[in-house]
């Protein structure tokens, strides 16, 4: 998969293009295209674009999984992609195999803990756990009194309370009680559950981002197509107002996010750089995400908050993911508490660094 530096976005946009129209979707009342989407994926080897080949994966560059990310959220798309390339990536740290099928992590939240007891059951109540449902592992990452480990389980195990977010989307809560995993190891020294809120951060950043350049897409076509008063909407000053701020907050999250995945690509630890990086993409991200998609819905107007219209695929799941692994206000606090922690002159020379 590295002979080219766009073959794994060119393969996921194809797949996307082809099985994942979102008008097409809007239309199919039983979800029946999840499962030919998911089977096209998983041939191609994108759920596990970061586990090595070693260990049942693509082997993908960090980059490109990125850009993966980036091309599922300009597609919004609706199936655990994203969660199992988490969840591979999160074994790989651990040199677990990855299974077949789809998986999400746990926790999902900074603030919820899964612990690990001396017999290597895990134990822990985690909410807002996208695609929980439909996973058949999940991926665990807990506390001992060894450190912190990394634990594959068998999603059948364990109980869970379905959920939704406010995309339509599946955000469950998950109760582990006592649960022996089908294998369990030592994270790597300096990995904690920081690091992993901070790849899925920046993994929904890039979601997001994605997402807002398809709302900017379709918010131009569809202004210069509307005829309001005898003349195209874009006409207006107002809309065109509207469409510039619509323009640069999706520039702006897409600067963030790409700037913090390029960060983590390039970067051996999740160190401070890194972190002031991925926490200011997703807090940026979400900011964009609540402008953003205000601004798509005004150009519509009435029409883009119809069931018919494709536009809430986008907005609704970009308000969505601005919650998953730490909200923005989340981040814009623990990010504080780092700058008033190291300093703003030890800090600052990271950011001019980039």
């Amino acid at each position: 998969m590295a002979e080219s530096d766009n073959i794994v976005v060119e393969t996921a946009e194809k797949i996307f293009a082809d099985l994942a129209d979102p008008q097409t979707i809007n239309n199919d009342k039983n979800n029946s295209w999840q499962a030919p989407l998911w089977q096209a994926l998983s041939e191609a080897g994108l759920p596990l674009s970061w586990v090595p080949d070693d260990l049942g994966g693509s082997g993908a560059s960090l980059a490109d999984g990125f850009a993966l990310l980036n091309a599922a959220g300009r597609f919004a798309v609706a199936v655990p992609l994203a969660e199992t390339m988490l969840a591979g990536w999160l074994l790989a740290q651990a040199k677990i195999a990855s299974p077949e099928g789809e998986m999400t992590v746990l926790p999902a939240s900074p603030k919820d803990r899964i612990t690990v007891d001396a017999d290597g059951a895990v134990s822990g109540r985690c909410r807002g756990v996208p695609f929980a449902k439909s996973a058949k592992h999940f991926v665990v990452l807990a506390h001992g009194k060894d450190g912190v480990a990394i634990a594959l389980v068998d999603a059948s195990k364990a109980r869970i309370e379905s959920g939704l977010n406010v995309g339509y989307d599946h955000s469950d809560t998950v109760t582990l009680d006592k649960l022996q995993p089908l294998t369990i190891k030592a994270a790597p020294g300096g990995f904690d559950q920081t690091a992993m809120m901070l790849m899925g951060g920046v993994a929904r950043s890039l979601q997001i981002a994605g997402a807002l350049e398809s709302m900017l897409d379709i918010s131009v076509r569809y202004s210069n197509e509307r005829v309001a008063f005898e003349k195209k909407i874009s006409k207006f000053q107002a809309v065109q107002h509207n469409l510039a701020r619509l323009a640069g907050e999706s520039a702006a999250a897409l600067a963030a996010a790409t700037s913090a995945a390029d960060a983590i690509a390039n970067a051996k630890s999740f160190d401070d750089e890194v972190y002031l990086e991925a926490a200011a993409a997703k807090i940026r991200c979400a900011e964009a995400a609540e402008k953003g998609g205000g601004i798509a819905h005004q150009v519509h107007g009435a029409i883009g908050f119809t069931i018919e219209h494709i536009l809430h695929r986008y907005s609704l799941r970009a308000l969505a993911w601005r919650d998953d692994f730490g909200s923005e206000s989340y981040w814009a606090v623990e990010l504080g508490k780092l700058v008033a922690a190291r300093g703003a002159d030890q800090l600052w020379p990271l950011v001019a660094s980039r």
